[in-house]
C-alpha cells in the first residue's frame, strides 16, 4: 500500500469538498473551504483518530468498506474512486460484484432530503448510508460493523430493527429479503463478501436455509410501517424503496402525511435525535 499517497489524497479531496454540498451546517469560521477532519469522519462512519491516522500515513491496510465510505464521503468519480482503492492496495470492485458506488447525481439528491428519514443500500441490502433522521427514527447505525449492516442478517440473526411486526408480516419480510438476495446472488456470482454472507447467514439462520433452498427470486416491497420510538412512541409511516437502476441501489425514504399526529411525533424525534447527537 502507497500509505503516504493514499493520506495525501485524502486530504486533497477532502479540501476541495464545500461543507454545504455535503448536506452540512456552515457556521463559524473556517480556515479552509473544504470538510473538517471531523466533518469527513462523521460522513465516513470512522473516527477522527482514524482519518488522522491515515492522512498522516500512520495506518496501514485500511479495508474495502472503508475506502469505500471515504469514496462516498469524498464525493469521488469512479476514476477516482478505482484510484483510492488502488493506493490502499485494494482491486477496484469490478461488474461482479455487488456495487457500493453513489453517484454525484444521487448524492445531491440525498443532500436535499435533510429533514427526511433516507437510508441507501447496496443490492444484497448491506447499508451504505444513513442520514441523522433516519438516525434519529431508526437507531443510530454508524456503530455498527460487518454483517451488523446488513437488512437480511439484522432480521433473520442479529436483533432486529424498531419496526413493528406481526408473526405473519414478519415472515413476509423474511421471505421477500431472502428472495431479492438470491436474485442479488445471482447477478454477482463473483463477490466474495455476499458468498461469506450466504454461508454464514445458512450457517446461523434456520429459516434462512429454508427460505433459500426454496430458490424463490423476487423484489423486497416496502410499504406502510410502525416504528416503536423510544422517545415518542409509535410512528406510523410510508415507506417507500426508491431503486436506482445503474449502481443497483436501493433507497429508503420514511414519510408522514402533513398535518397528522405522525408527522408531529417524526418531526419532534428528528430534532431529539439531533441533539442527541450534537451533545
Amino acid at each position: 500500500m502507497a500509505t503516504a499517497e493514499f493520506g495525501q489524497a485524502v486530504r486533497r479531496w477532502r479540501d476541495r469538498v464545500a461543507p454545504e454540498t455535503a448536506g452540512l451546517p456552515v457556521g463559524g469560521r473556517r480556515r479552509a473551504a473544504g470538510l473538517r477532519r471531523e466533518e469527513l469522519a462523521l460522513l465516513a462512519g470512522i473516527s477522527v483518530d482514524y482519518v488522522t491516522r491515515l492522512e498522516q500515513g500512520r495506518a496501514a491496510n485500511p479495508s474495502a468498506q472503508v475506502v469505500e465510505a471515504l469514496t462516498r464521503a469524498l464525493r469521488l468519480s469512479q476514476t477516482e474512486r478505482a484510484h483510492l482503492f488502488r493506493l490502499a492496495g485494494l482491486v477496484p470492485p469490478g461488474p461482479q460484484t455487488v456495487p457500493a458506488y453513489l453517484t454525484p447525481s444521487v448524492q445531491r439528491l440525498l443532500d436535499r432530503l435533510t429533514g427526511t428519514p433516507v437510508a441507501v443500500y447496496d443490492a444484497a441490502w448491506t447499508l451504505l448510508l444513513a442520514n441523522p433522521p433516519y438516525a434519529a427514527l431508526m437507531g443510530d447505525p454508524s456503530g455498527w460493523r460487518g454483517h451488523e449492516r446488513n437488512a437480511v442478517w439484522r432480521n433473520l440473526v442479529g436483533p432486529g430493527s424498531r419496526v413493528r411486526h406481526t408473526p405473519t408480516s414478519r415472515r413476509a419480510l423474511e421471505a421477500a429479503q431472502v428472495a431479492e438476495l438470491r436474485a442479488t446472488a445471482g447477478r454477482y456470482p463473483a463477490d466474495q463478501y455476499l458468498r461469506r454472507l450466504v454461508a454464514e447467514l445458512r450457517a446461523r439462520s434456520a429459516r434462512f436455509a429454508e427460505l433459500w433452498d426454496s430458490g424463490d427470486v423476487g423484489q423486497h416491497q416496502a410499504a406502510r410501517k410502525t416504528i416503536d420510538h423510544p422517545q415518542v412512541g409509535p410512528v406510523t409511516l410510508d415507506c417507500d424503496v426508491l431503486s436506482v437502476a445503474s449502481g443497483d441501489l436501493r433507497i429508503m425514504i420514511y414519510t408522514a402525511e402533513p398535518g397528522t399526529e405522525d408527522a408531529e411525533r417524526l418531526a419532534l424525534l428528528t430534532v431529539l435525535g439531533t441533539q442527541t447527537l450534537v451533545g
